[in-house]
């Protein structure tokens, strides 16, 4: 009943042309992603976006969380406060594109040389969201109300584990501090949907992430004498098997899905020398608070008694990156999803799956209710299940990804100030 109250008062109002500024955004995009910067050191992507804003006439705030931008477009008319969020930030990934504005940077990351790469669209999601500060202050005279933009470091993380990552950092900072907003909308690009498309889902959909870092500590020797040490290469071997058991074996995951990868094993420097110490990192994602917790202390408890039976030690470090993303304010919910529909078309807006990837927008929940929605990102002559995925080194961007992104979120703006 109340999404078709919604649609009916939407399809009065016909949505503003995205078309004055849609080449600038895929100008701005295709820079962004010619020139990607990691996690907390997005400085000249950061510069880019706070020129433009200083040009529409805003006020604008830099340096929060080192590299985070943000500004408020006040409207003509008193009304409510909403926040638009984009992140900056690129991926440690060898671009693989092919494509003519592809990636050719290069960087330290966590002491090893790496490529640097958009490859989640993080470019598209802070071009997409420089046009709609263009479109609202074009209109702003129009709008009820203010609007927080809020362009943010460190999505992907910081350069060193255990530091929080953007969102956080930025709320830490006070980002909220002079502008307490009603609602703060985010996108993404996915390459699981065909590009015309967007999908959202009501209540959870992206999981709690959380790093971890294991450490197996034994005692080195000679490799042709091992029995004169302890070998933490085997331990690390057993452990790493004996976690899959646990989800597989010990956790029920039709209840609540768990997913449990090691990311990297370190340890040795030379062939013929067992190390004393073995490092494992990973991730772990979950959907639930108690089921997390009970992973957790499954872990520690087998990493330690597979040590204690080899005769070497471990000591296990986590921390959470991303709580749970989700759309759980269900009256926001589903006004946002009349207003795609109104946007954009009925048959454009699909329901997303549950997902086990995750998103430190979900920090900005603790804040105000959220609304999460995600941008077909695949050529529609591509079948998304064939489609390189985000993170791939291939994670191609269709383009017209950037037009549906500006109007859908442009409208999600306009809805609430009108």
């Amino acid at each position: 009943m109340l999404s078709a109250i919604f649609a009916a008062m939407l399809s009065m109002t016909p949505a503003a042309s995205v078309d004055p500024v849609l080449p600038k955004v895929v100008a701005w995009r295709r820079d962004f992603h010619q020139h990607p910067e990691l996690g907390a050191a997005e400085v000249r992507t950061a510069g880019i976006v706070a020129a433009h804003l200083r040009s529409l006439g805003l006020e604008v705030r830099t340096g929060i969380a080192a590299t985070g931008v943000a500004a408020v477009i006040r409207g003509g008319k008193p009304g409510p406060k909403i926040a638009l969020r984009a992140d900056m930030d690129a991926l440690p990934v060898a671009e693989e594109t092919g494509l003519p504005f592809a990636s050719k940077v290069r960087t330290s990351y966590r002491g090893q040389d790496v490529g640097v790469m958009h490859a989640c669209g993080h470019d598209a999601h802070t071009a997409i969201l420089m046009g709609v500060a263009e479109l609202l202050v074009a209109g702003r005279e129009e709008l009820a109300g203010d609007v927080l933009l809020i362009f943010q470091p460190a999505e992907e993380g910081p350069p060193e584990p255990g530091v929080p990552f953007g969102a956080r950092l930025m709320i830490d900072e006070g980002l909220f501090q002079d502008f307490k907003p009603e609602a703060v909308y985010g996108l993404h690009v996915w390459a699981g949907l065909p590009a015309g498309k967007v999908a959202y889902r009501s209540g959870p959909t992206m999981a709690i992430a959380d790093e971890w870092v294991l450490k197996i500590s034994g005692e080195q020797t000679h490799g042709s004498r091992p029995w004169d040490g302890v070998d933490p290469l085997t331990v690390a071997a057993q452990v790493q098997l004996a976690m899959q058991s646990i989800v597989a074996r010990q956790v029920d995951i039709v209840r609540s899905p768990v997913v449990l990868t090691t990311g990297a094993i370190r340890g040795g420097v030379r062939y013929n020398i067992i190390p004393e110490d073995v490092e494992m990192t990973g991730t772990l994602r979950s959907f639930d608070a108690n089921v997390r917790s009970d992973v957790v202390a499954r872990i520690e408890k087998t990493a330690q008694h597979l040590a204690a039976a080899s005769g070497a030690r471990s000591t296990f470090q986590i921390s959470t990156t991303a709580p749970l993303t989700s759309n759980s304010d269900s009256a926001l919910t589903e006004r946002s999803g009349s207003v795609l529909r109104a946007a954009l078309s009925a048959d454009t807006v699909v329901e997303m799956p549950l997902l086990t990837v995750a998103e430190d927008f979900s920090q900005y929940s603790t804040v105000a209710p959220t609304f999460f929605f995600f941008v077909g990102a695949t050529s529609p002559e591509i079948n998304p299940r064939d489609a390189a995925p985000n993170h791939s080194p291939r994670f191609l961007l269709d383009e017209k990804a950037l037009e549906v992104g500006l109007k859908a979120m442009h409208a999600l703006a306009q809805d609430r100030l009108r």
